[in-house]
C-alpha cells in the first residue's frame, strides 16, 4: 500500500447469506454421498484414498462456513482504561536499522503508561550484532534485556523478560513490526472486561508489493486476518499470532507463561489460555506494519514452522480431548491446525491422473459428463463463497501458494507426527540472494510424469474420454503450480509486469490520521 504511515486501515469482510452457505454445505454433502455410495467403485485403494480426501474437503468447507457464519457481538471498550504496559520487542539478530525503526515507533506511541524493552536474544542465538542492539537501546533510551542462557527460542526470550518486569499487561512486537502511535489506545480499552486474557490485531506486510513472493504471502495473510480472524472472534476462538498483541500478565501466569515446547508458541499458548476460560478479542484494524518474506526460501521456512507447530496441536494437544474448551473452540483449533494437512490431499489428488496414465487404474467409474454435472455446481459455489466472503480479494496466486507448498506441509506433518527435532528459525527480514530451484523439483517432476504418462495412456487406449478428463485434471494441477514456480524462478517475474498493481481499495478502507 501507499501512504499509510499515518492512516488506519480496516479489513473489510463481505457477508454471505446463510441460505447460500447452507446450499454450499448441501452440495458438498451430496457430492460426497454420490461418489461414496452411488458410482461403481474402481481400484479399491484409490477409491479409499479419494474418499479420505473428500472427507477432508467437506471438513474444510464446513469449518470455514462455521467460521464466517455470522457477525459477533461488540466487545466492551473503555478509552479510560489506562493500566501500565510493558512493551516487548523481540530481537534475535535482525538488522539494527529494522529494530531501530520499531523502537522509535514504540517510543512514539501516545499511550501514557508504558515501558519499552528490547528482548535481545542475539547473544544466545550467536548473532554478531547483539552488542549493537544493546548500544541501540542505550542510544534510544529504552531498556534492554539480553539473555545469556539459551532455551525456548522466542517463547523463552519472552518468559525470561516476564520474570524481570512487573506491569500488569504486556504488549509484544516482532523486531520488524512497527506500531502506529495509537496502537495501545486502540487495544487496551478491551481489558476493561476482567475476563479478557489477550487482544490480537492483524499482521500487515508493508512490503507486500515489493515482489511476486511478498504479494502472494500478503494475499494469503489477508484471507486469514481479514476474514477468518473476525469469525474466530465471534466464537471466542481468536489465537495469538506472535506480534501486535497485548496480554494480561495474570493470564500468562495462570498458564505458566508462553509455551516453549512448540515452535508456534503463540498458537498453543492461546489454547491453554482458552482452556482456563479466558476471553480473547480480535481487532479488525491494522495498527502495526511488518515485513513479508522477500525470497522463496524464507517464505518456505516460515510456512514449515507454522505447519510444524500447528500440527503438533493435533498429535500432542488435541483439543477434542482437552478440558475447558467450548465446542466452538475445539472446532476452530482443529480447523486451524488441520489446514496444514492439505499438502497430503493436494499430492494425492494430483497423482490420481498420473496413476491412470501409467496403469489405467481409477478410483470409481462414471461418465465425464455425469461427474461434471454434480461436481461443477459444488466447486463453483465453493469458490464463489470464498471470493465473496473475502470481498473478492482472495487471489489465484494465494491459492497457488497454498496448494503448491504441499511438500513443505508433508515434511512438517512427518516431523510433527514422529517428533523430529527442528530448530526455531527467524524469518529473514531482507531478501536472500540465490536460486532455490530445489523447491520446485516436485512440481517439475510432476509435469514430466504427466507428459510421459499421457503418451503411454494414448498409446494404450487412444484419446478417449477417460484420457481427456484425466489430462484436464492434470493440467489443472499444473496451472495451480505455475504461480509458485514463477515465484521460485526470478527471471519469470518479467512476464508479470503487465499485471496492473494492486490498489489500496482492494484491501481496505483508508481512514483519517491517527
Amino acid at each position: 500500500m501507499k501512504n499509510i504511515e499515518n492512516k488506519k486501515i480496516l479489513f473489510l469482510t463481505d457477508s454471505v447469506s446463510k441460505p447460500l452457505l447452507l446450499v454450499n454445505i448441501l452440495l458438498a454433502g451430496l457430492y460426497f454421498l454420490l461418489i461414496s455410495f452411488w458410482f461403481p467403485k474402481g481400484n479399491i485403494y484409490l477409491f479409499t484414498l479419494l474418499i479420505l480426501g473428500e472427507i477432508y474437503h467437506v471438513w474444510q468447507i464446513s469449518t470455514y462456513i462455521h467460521t464466517i457464519w455470522g457477525v459477533g457481538p461488540k466487545h466492551r471498550f473503555s478509552s479510560k482504561f489506562e493500566e501500565r504496559v510493558d512493551v516487548f520487542i523481540t530481537v534475535a539478530g535482525e538488522p539494527v536499522e529494522i529494530v531501530e525503526e520499531t523502537v522509535r515507533a514504540v517510543k512514539a506511541m501516545a499511550y501514557p503508561h508504558f515501558n519499552a524493552y528490547i528482548l535481545n536474544d542475539g547473544y544466545v542465538a550467536k548473532k554478531e550484532n547483539w552488542q549493537e542492539i544493546e548500544e541501540l537501546a542505550k542510544r534510544l533510551g529504552v531498556f534492554c534485556i539480553t539473555r545469556t542462557i539459551p532455551g525456548g527460542a522466542k517463547a523463552g526470550n519472552i518468559n525470561h523478560a516476564l520474570a524481570r518486569t512487573n506491569s500488569p499487561y504486556v504488549a509484544v512486537f516482532d523486531a520488524d513490526h512497527v506500531p502506529y502511535p495509537n496502537f495501545l489506545d486502540k487495544m487496551m480499552g478491551y481489558f476493561v472486561d476482567s475476563q479478557v486474557g489477550f487482544v490480537q490485531s492483524p499482521q500487515y506486510y508493508k512490503n507486500h508489493d515489493k515482489n511476486y513472493i511478498t504479494q502472494g504471502a500478503w494475499e494469503q495473510q489477508e484471507l486469514f486476518f481479514g476474514t477468518i480472524c473476525p469469525g474466530k472472534d465471534r466464537l471466542n476462538a481468536t489465537f495469538m499470532c506472535g506480534t501486535n498483541m497485548v496480554i494480561r500478565r495474570s493470564t500468562l501466569e495462570e498458564v505458566g507463561g508462553i509455551c516453549d515446547k512448540n515452535i508456534t508458541e503463540d498458537f498453543l499458548t492461546s489454547q491453554f489460555i482458552h482452556e482456563k476460560g479466558w476471553k480473547s478479542i480480535y481487532v479488525s484494524e491494522v495498527l502495526a506494519e511488518g515485513l513479508a518474506p522477500e525470497d522463496m526460501q524464507s517464505y518456505c521456512k516460515q510456512q514449515f514452522r507454522w505447519a510444524r507447530g500447528s500440527l503438533e496441536l493435533i498429535f500432542k494437544y488435541n483439543p477434542l480431548f482437552r478440558k475447558g474448551l467450548t465446542w466452538n473452540q475445539k472446532i476452530q483449533y482443529l480447523s486451524a491446525s488441520s489446514y496444514w494437512l492439505s499438502g497430503l490431499v493436494v499430492l494425492m489428488n494430483a497423482l490420481f491422473p498420473v496413476i491412470f496414465f501409467f496403469t489405467g487404474a481409477i478410483p470409481f467409474q462414471v461418465s465425464t459428463m455425469l461427474l461434471a454435472l454434480i461436481f461443477l455446481p459444488y466447486i463453483f459455489l465453493t469458490v464463489y463463497i470464498l471470493r465473496r466472503s473475502t470481498g473478492y480479494r482472495y487471489t489465484y496466486r494465494a491459492v497457488s501458494f497454498s496448494m503448491a507448498a504441499f511438500m513443505i506441509h508433508i515434511q512438517a506433518a512427518i516431523a510433527a507426527l514422529f517428533g523430529l527435532k527442528n530448530t526455531f528459525t527467524i524469518t529473514s527480514k531482507k531478501g536472500i540472494e540465490g536460486r532455490f530451484i530445489r523447491l520446485i523439483i516436485p512440481h517439475a517432476l510432476y509435469v514430466a510424469f504427466v507428459i510421459i504418462g499421457l503418451v503411454i495412456a494414448i498409446m494404450r487406449e487412444g484419446l478417449n474420454a477417460s484420457v481427456a478428463s484425466n489430462f484436464s485434471w492434470a493440467l489443472f494441477n499444473i496451472a495451480v503450480f505455475i504461480p509458485f514456480m514463477i515465484a521460485v524462478v526470478p527471471e519469470l517475474e518479467a512476464f508479470l509486469k503487465t499485471t496492473p498493481p494492486l490498489e489500496d481499495s482492494q484491501y481496505a478502507e483508508m481512514r483519517k490520521n491517527n
